[in-house]
């Protein structure tokens, strides 16, 4: 199988989601707050010029639970 940029971008995205739900789940298990415990990173470009404006906001979420099952994806990935 041939190896492309494409694949390993949904494979991280992948294990982002999967690692983000089982931290969901676990959420209320208190022994391991230090894994779903998650840092959010907010980016919002906006401008308003006189004919055009815009405003978006893009958020990410991550905890640990979430970077190690994209390890996993990526060690998955390159066992292709």
């Amino acid at each position: 199988m041939k190896r492309n940029v494409g694949m390993l971008i949904l494979f991280l995205v992948l294990g982002w989601l999967v690692g983000a739900l089982i931290a969901q789940a676990l959420e209320p298990v208190q022994s391991l707050s230090f894994l779903t415990t998650s840092t959010q990173i907010e980016w919002s470009p906006q401008a308003d010029f006189n004919i055009i404006s815009y405003d978006f906001t893009i958020q990410f979420k991550l905890c640990l639970l979430s970077l190690f099952c994209m390890i996993i994806s990526v060690w998955l990935y390159r066992k292709l």
